[in-house]
């Protein structure tokens, strides 16, 4: 949460004494983080959609600290049960810089739209759904950028029922073929079935060349 905070604020933004993961900090805790996030000292760059999750449900007041892997992200499914559906907070696809860059999902509206709502105090729920709504609106987009017939859903965050329910209609709404994990979990026990059936091949390999 405090490395999405910072991402849009810079150092100011860790001074809001008022959001969930900043209250229990001092004032020199904020001034620490704030310059490892300026480094990059032991706060690697990541792209997983599972830490936006964790760092959502924080701001949102639901977990700071969690026992187990998924547990915030669950925590922030399960608040939308009951909500209905809300209108998506923005997850804006940008072009890239430069010809040969990736393009990116920029989730820095997403977050100024989130504080605005918590200074509205909206309720968990609309916060929840509205964040689902907006990946799910994202990954159409993704979908209508790539423009192939058929989308693979795949990562441990299609073990979220929600998100991979809404994706499915909305992709097919959008005219697209989605496939989905049914025998196989998402997650890493996905890949490790698939780390035993590479190795099974290698060894089967190895045997026939000898």
């Amino acid at each position: 949460a405090l490395a999405l905070l910072w991402q849009i604020g810079g150092d100011s933004a860790l001074d809001g004494g008022g959001l969930a993961p900043l209250r229990d900090l001092t004032a020199g805790d904020r001034r620490l983080l704030a310059r490892m996030l300026a480094t990059g000292f032991n706060s690697p760059t990541t792209t997983s959609a599972g830490r936006l999750f964790d760092g959502m449900a924080a701001l949102a007041g639901l977990f700071q600290k969690a026992s187990f892997e998924g547990q915030a992200a669950m925590a922030l499914e399960f608040a939308t049960e009951g909500a209905g559906v809300h209108s998506p907070y923005r997850i804006a696809l940008e072009a890239p810089a430069r010809p040969g860059a990736p393009w990116r999902l920029d989730w820095r509206g997403m977050i100024s739209a989130l504080l605005e709502d918590i200074a509205a105090r909206r309720s968990v729920a609309r916060l929840a759904t509205a964040f689902h709504e907006a990946l799910v609106a994202a990954i159409v987009d993704v979908a209508d950028h790539v423009g192939e017939p058929r989308v693979v859903l795949s990562g441990g965050c299609f073990q979220n029922r929600y998100l991979t329910e809404r994706a499915l209609r909305r992709l097919r709404e959008a005219g697209f073929e989605p496939h989905w994990h049914r025998q196989v979990p998402p997650n890493d026990g996905g890949l490790a079935l698939g780390q035993v059936v590479w190795a099974r091949q290698a060894l089967n390999q190895e045997g026939t060349e000898r």
